[in-house]
């Protein structure tokens, strides 16, 4: 291994010890010593509460919706599709899903209803659409719009593809949100290729899209009339969104990403504005090295809130309702990495604090709000769906 001297100029080297040093002192907060369970009663700053197990047997639990009766559409990453019954934990499975590249942190993502679903049936699939070109296998993030009957999903039409189609096999994204307007917001990760990708408004990834329900464009989007652009595209520099959800009071986009080693954030998808990945970071390289000097940069947002070290955070949900005395309005990021829920005190817009609940449950794939006012977590490996009940 080469001298750090040999490697990095000073200031790289000053930056790299700060981080080391903070990182080993963060890390600290993450190693719980409970032991999750199901008959479990946990004691948070405001309430008591346990969890009770919904259903499991799947793999990896990637995305949930709630149908107007209750009844929940879960996508399993493996590219299985299954409704649940409401009062039921026999999963249903749901022919007609896509086939999808099941391959790293590839295969069938998130699902969210049409806002009139009620009337058109319609539900959204994301997942990683893939093609042969020559000896190589290519994929994308792609979105398919299909009619759900039943047991099954009919008039299957692909909507929206992420251009260019890459090799890799990771940083898909992608949530999906219908905001308020009408429209679908959808996260494209980076594909791990931040350098080409993120920053140019010329290739789909390392962004958040905002199209139409058919798929078309919207008029208003920021480059909708730039000569190179891809019209889809709403905000630039995200690195990796693994989280998406709309604030019940504002109708505002949040997002929570993935950052390399730190520098996970939370941020507003607003408008035409860039992120910064990966020109600004709170996090360094996976090898150690320094990614980028800077935190701060004109013209580039900075974030609501970043955790260093990565909690590596997926799906999120503001509680909404009154069952959750002293959480209204908070916001919930699921954590892989130290396996745990986040919970972010809100004032505004603004987050003050955190506190870690569930902590050991499992890898914290999605969080939501069901229509009985309760929060679901999806965990995986074994895939299994709890809901969070207070004493």
């Amino acid at each position: 291994m080469p001298a750090f001297e040999q490697t990095f100029s000073d200031q790289e080297v000053t930056a790299l010890v700060a981080y080391i040093q903070e990182g080993i002192q963060n890390v600290k907060q993450y190693d719980f010593s409970e032991e999750a369970t199901a008959s479990t009663v946990y004691t948070s700053e405001d309430l008591r509460y346990r969890v009770d197990t919904v259903t499991t047997g799947m793999e990896i639990p990637w995305g949930m919706a709630f149908l107007p009766n209750s009844d929940m559409l879960i996508t399993d990453r493996n590219g299985a599709f299954y409704r649940l019954p409401k009062g039921s934990r026999e999963l249903q499975q749901i022919s007609g899903a896509p086939e999808v590249l099941a391959q790293g942190q590839g295969g069938l993502l998130d699902v969210e209803l049409h806002p009139d679903f009620a009337n058109n049936n319609l539900i959204y699939l994301s997942y990683s659409a893939f093609k042969k070109e020559g000896e190589q296998t290519l994929s994308t993030t792609a979105v398919m719009r299909a009619k759900l009957e039943g047991d099954k999903i009919t008039d299957q039409k692909v909507i929206f593809e992420a251009q260019p189609w890459a090799r890799t096999r990771h940083h898909y994204g992608s949530r999906l949100e219908f905001g308020r307007d009408g429209m679908l917001y959808v996260s494209i990760g980076d594909r791990g290729q931040h350098h080409e990708n993120a920053q140019t408004i010329e290739r789909s990834p390392g962004k958040v899209h905002r199209i139409k329900d058919d798929g078309a464009i919207p008029a208003d989007n920021p480059f909708a009339n730039e000569k190179g652009a891809i019209a889809s595209i709403w905000t630039i520099g995200n690195r990796n969104i693994q989280g998406m959800t709309i604030h019940p009071r504002t109708g505002a986009i949040w997002t929570n990403e993935h950052g390399p080693r730190g520098g996970d954030e939370v941020n507003i998808a607003e408008r035409g504005k860039n992120y910064g990945w990966p020109v600004i970071s709170y996090g360094i390289n996976y090898n150690g090295t320094v990614l980028t000097e800077l935190t701060k940069k004109e013209g580039m947002e900075q974030p609501l809130w970043y955790w260093v070290p990565s909690i590596a955070p997926s799906g999120m949900a503001f509680v909404t309702g009154n069952r959750y005395k002293g959480w209204e309005g908070d916001l919930l990021t699921g954590s892989l990495r130290f396996q745990f829920l986040s919970k972010l005190k809100m004032d505004g817009d603004k987050i003050i604090s955190e506190e870690k609940l569930l902590k050991n449950i499992g890898r914290v794939r999605d969080v939501k709000m069901g229509l009985d006012g309760y929060i679901y977590v999806a965990v995986e490996s074994p895939g299994t769906i709890y809901r969070v009940v207070p004493e």
